[in-house]
C-alpha cells in the first residue's frame, strides 16, 4: 500500500515484580500539530490514575512531552545518552512526580543522534537493543514512546523496537495522507523482517469538533480501518494548549473538561482493547 491522499485497502531505584511482558506501544504520526505528544503525554497520565504502571520515553528533540510533565530537560539524564550506548536505559528513568508514571526525558541533542547512528550501522536496532533491559524487568505494564513529527531514524528505529502503533490523527483531509504512510511504513518494517511482528494498533482522531469536514474524515477513516478507529474522539479544546505551561496533564489542569474526560475514556478504551495483556 503507497502513500496517498486517501486511504487504499487497508535497576537501579525500582522493585521489581513478576508480571505479563511489557507492551510496547509508539505513538506515532509523521504529520506534526495532530496531536501526538498531548496524547502521548495525556494517555500514559490516564492509564497511571487507573493503576497502571507507565513509562513514557520522549524520543523527540524537542522535548515537549517532558516539558508537558514539568521534568528538568539535561543532556546527561536523556534518551540519547542509551541510544549511543553511554548508559543503560533504565539509568535514565525519572519519576514523573505522579503515581505509577515515570519518564525518559528528551535533548535538544538527541537532534545529532540520527547521523550518528546511521554511521554506526545501528539506526534500525538502536532502540530495540537499548530496550532490551526494560523488557526483561517487567516492571511496567505499558512503555509509550513518544515520537518525532517525521520518518527519519530515530521514528523508524521506533517502530522496529515496539508491539504495537497508536495514532493520533487530526480530523482533517490532509491528515489521511500522514495515517497512509504511517501505514505503509508499518507494512514495510513487518514485511523487511525489521520487526515481523508490528501490529498498528488503532487511530484516535484528535482535535474534533461536530463539522460535516470532520465527519467526513472519520467516517472515511471507518470505513478503510473499522477494527481500529477509537470510538472516542479528542475535542478542540484551550485547555489542552493551556495544560504544558503549568506542567500539567489536561486531565490535571481541567479535570471535568471535554478534553480531559476524553482522554480518560480514550484510556478506559486503551484498556479495553488490552483486555487480555
Amino acid at each position: 500500500m503507497m502513500p496517498s491522499a486517501t486511504i487504499i485497502g487497508l535497576k537501579t531505584q525500582y522493585h521489581f515484580c513478576i508480571m505479563a511482558r511489557v507492551k510496547v506501544i509508539a505513538i506515532a504520526n509523521q504529520k506534526g500539530g495532530v496531536g501526538k505528544t498531548t496524547t502521548a503525554v495525556n494517555l500514559s497520565a490516564a492509564l497511571a490514575m487507573r493503576g497502571k504502571r507507565v513509562l513514557l520515553i520522549d524520543v523527540d528533540s524537542q522535548a515537549n512531552a517532558s516539558q508537558a510533565l514539568g521534568v528538568e530537560v539535561d543532556c546527561e539524564h536523556s534518551i540519547y545518552q542509551a541510544l549511543i550506548g553511554n548508559k543503560l536505559m533504565e539509568e535514565l528513568i525519572r519519576p514523573a512526580n505522579r503515581r505509577n508514571l515515570s519518564i525518559i526525558p528528551a535533548h535538544m541533542d538527541l537532534s545529532g543522534v540520527e547521523v550518528e547512528l546511521t554511521q554506526n550501522g545501528t539506526h534500525l536496532t538502536c532502540m530495540r537493543d537499548a530496550m532490551e533491559g526494560l523488557r526483561s524487568s517487567k516492571y511496567y505494564d505499558y512503555v509509550f514512546l513518544d515520537t518525532p513529527p517525521s520518518l527519519g531514524v530515530l521514528m523508524t528505529s521506533s517502530l522496529c523496537a515496539c508491539d504495537e502503533v497508536l495514532t493520533p490523527m487530526q480530523c482533517e483531509f490532509l491528515s489521511l495522507d500522514g495515517l497512509s504512510k504511517i501505514l505503509y511504513v508499518v507494512e514495510q518494517i513487518r514485511d523487511s523482517g525489521a520487526n515481523p511482528n508490528l501490529k498498528h494498533e488503532g487511530v484516535l482522531m484528535t482535535m474534533y469538533s461536530n463539522t460535516n469536514l470532520a465527519n467526513q474524515v472519520i467516517a472515511q477513516v471507518k470505513e478503510n480501518l473499522p477494527d481500529q478507529l477509537y470510538t472516542t474522539y479528542i475535542p478542540r479544546s484551550v485547555r489542552v494548549a493551556e495544560a504544558p505551561s503549568f506542567g500539567k496533564t489536561v486531565i490535571e489542569h481541567d479535570p471535568y473538561g471535554t478534553a480531559s474526560m476524553a482522554y480518560q475514556n480514550a484510556a478506559k478504551e486503551f484498556m479495553a482493547r488490552h483486555r487480555k495483556h
